[in-house]
């Protein structure tokens, strides 16, 4: 579709949005030229951010792969973005072929194109519609309810979402009702941008999602470790993207905080 496709469709293509953002820092193609305009700005300053976008997406498959082998076969990918390759139900299906994926997003593109390039990943797999900042919506959305079982464990997945959310939102409140609604034995799994490290990049970043679809909101980190609050820390807690698991072999380019991100699994007792 033309840029004129979209916006007769209601798609404001002039904002930046932060999922078309993240789809270029990956190298993806689903993006308008204000979303690749903000991302160059951010680029100028911190060019690891492609590197920290392509090591969060690395994390998320050896996180999921971790809960599959654990035995977990459904998950609730909140804030899941554009499809890429190797999405969440591809990588779980190599341990558990009838692992059930949910993936939900506020962006009207995104739901466009996973509803597009997904609907032929079978019946255990759902694209739904949801913020994040409503969480109580998110549980109670049928589609959801019917596609996963919320009496046996789930996979809650937070990658890259939660720094968009602002303290006004209360995002200390909304892990805590996902949390409330999650089994024993349920998991958290969540990637968070930090101000602990390149405070040029920290400003210019800020700067720049002021002016797209959510503000960025880096927080340090104890407090990111406070969205863990009921969750049993896995091994090695709360770490730089590269830091959480790494495969045997991988080379870490830089010091492990060029990610720019922390991520951490925590387990519900």
């Amino acid at each position: 579709m033309t840029d004129d496709d979209w916006t007769q469709r209601g798609i404001d293509v002039n904002t930046p949005s932060v999922a078309r953002l993240y789809d270029y820092y990956l190298g993806g193609k689903d993006n308008f030229a204000a979303d690749r305009a903000a991302a160059e700005e951010i680029l100028t300053v911190a060019p690891e951010v492609r590197l920290a976008a392509r090591e969060n997406r690395a994390c998320l498959f050896r996180t999921v792969g971790f809960l599959a082998d654990t035995g977990i076969t459904q998950f609730l990918d909140i804030g899941a973005g554009l499809p890429t390759q190797g999405n969440v139900h591809q990588v779980v299906r190599k341990v558990a072929p009838g692992a059930r994926v949910a993936y939900v997003d506020n962006d009207p593109i995104v739901l466009v194109h996973a509803r597009a390039l997904l609907g032929g990943a079978g019946d255990e797999v759902i694209v739904t519609p949801g913020d994040l900042r409503q969480p109580e919506e998110i549980l109670k959305n049928p589609a959801i309810q019917e596609h996963l079982d919320f009496s046996k464990p789930v996979g809650l997945l937070l990658m890259a979402i939660m720094h968009f959310i602002t303290e006004a939102d209360d995002p200390r409140r909304i892990v805590a009702t996902l949390r409330d609604a999650l089994p024993s034995g349920s998991y958290l799994v969540l990637s968070h941008g930090t101000r602990d490290s390149r405070a040029a990049a920290v400003d210019k970043g800020t700067q720049v999602y002021r002016r797209a679809t959510s503000p960025l909101v880096l927080r340090s980190r104890p407090e990111i470790q406070e969205l863990f609050d009921g969750f049993e820390m896995v091994d090695p807690g709360l770490v730089w993207l590269p830091e959480w698991r790494p495969e045997k072999g991988s080379v870490t380019h830089g010091a492990p905080s060029r990610s720019l991100l922390l991520c951490g699994v925590g387990k519900k007792a």
